[in-house]
């Protein structure tokens, strides 16, 4: 039995808070799970988790918008490079028009045999919707934007990551997640996440090298890291030892992220990934569970610089 189950969730870091909030929730029609900041280190930082109304796994994007500090990194080679979210088929073209008359760019395009819509988040990060025939997810609706069920956005399916060497990823993916490989071709390589409930993720790995290098650090306009879910900490701590034992030791021990546990391995392709599972109560630990998303929350080992944080934030509506 596999050892993950689908995605648990995709983190990037952005510009704009505003910009970001409202690109999640009133263009592509997401709703707010949490409201928090950066764990790590000591910038002041908003940690911002859209997905389905519930929180559910493998719907959940999560950004830091970087503005305020002005941290900025380089998109490039050896790193992410592009979100991919599920939506219905023959949903593309409602995206294409939702989307261009929002001022966005969007257009249709074909790669490894699905229609997807390729647009960039404002803060220059490519994203998709994939017409993804195997994915039986309900879509996420969201009436205040008049996005129904016939549009919504199913989840996350996965992301495009840019490597120099295929070979080193190849072997990544398949021995040490493992993912299974689907397809081999002039597009690039592709990998199925395993999914216990049914709907079909993806890694896409596409060779660009003569891409230059991107950034690997915590930084505005970059994919930080894609998240797979173990399902509980026994998948995830026999995940970890089995990759550690491979020999890939850039590994992390187990951080506690208050709603979820994680261990993050950098690829040899470059890309960051993360082991987690839900702890119980998950989002509701902090907030009501039919309100979530709705306030600004901090762990309890901020305690005594809340109001410092508070105070370096970025200005922003999130109603």
């Amino acid at each position: 039995m596999s050892k993950v189950s689908g995605y648990h969730h995709l983190t990037l870091s952005t510009d704009g808070a505003q910009e970001d909030f409202d690109f999640y929730t009133k263009t592509l029609g997401l709703h707010s799970v949490k409201r928090t900041v950066l764990f790590d280190g000591v910038i002041p930082v908003y940690h911002l988790y859209y997905g389905g109304k519930n929180g559910d796994a493998s719907t959940i994007i999560t950004t830091f918008p970087f503005r305020k500090p002005g941290v900025y990194g380089r998109r490039g080679s050896n790193q992410s490079k592009i979100v991919q979210q599920a939506i219905p088929v023959g949903a593309a073209e409602f995206w294409v028009n939702r989307l261009n008359e929002r001022g966005i760019a969007a257009a249709k395009l074909t790669r490894f045999g699905l229609d997807r819509v390729a647009f960039d988040h404002p803060c220059g990060i490519p994203h998709e919707l994939v017409e993804n025939p195997g994915d039986t997810r309900t879509p996420i609706t969201n009436e205040a934007q008049g996005i129904g069920t016939d549009h919504g956005i199913r989840g996350i399916y996965g992301a495009a990551v840019s490597v120099m060497d295929r070979s080193a990823m190849d072997d990544f993916l398949t021995i040490a997640l493992p993912l299974k490989k689907e397809g081999d071709s002039d597009e690039g390589l592709l990998f199925s996440v395993p999914n216990a409930d049914g709907p079909r993720a993806m890694v896409e790995v596409l060779h660009e090298p003569d891409r230059p290098q991107g950034t690997w650090t915590l930084s505005g306009g970059t994919i930080h890291h894609l998240a797979l879910n173990t399902g509980d900490e026994e998948n995830q701590l026999a995940l970890r030892a089995h990759i550690e034992g491979l020999g890939f030791t850039d590994i992390s021990e187990q951080k506690d992220r208050m709603y979820f546990k994680s261990c993050y391995v950098r690829s040899p392709g470059g890309a960051l990934f993360e082991l987690a599972w839900t702890v119980p109560g998950g989002w509701a630990r902090d907030e009501p569970a039919d309100a979530i998303g709705t306030t600004l929350v901090f762990p309890p080992w901020f305690a005594d610089r809340k109001q410092e944080l508070i105070d370096g934030l970025e200005p922003a509506d999130f109603s």
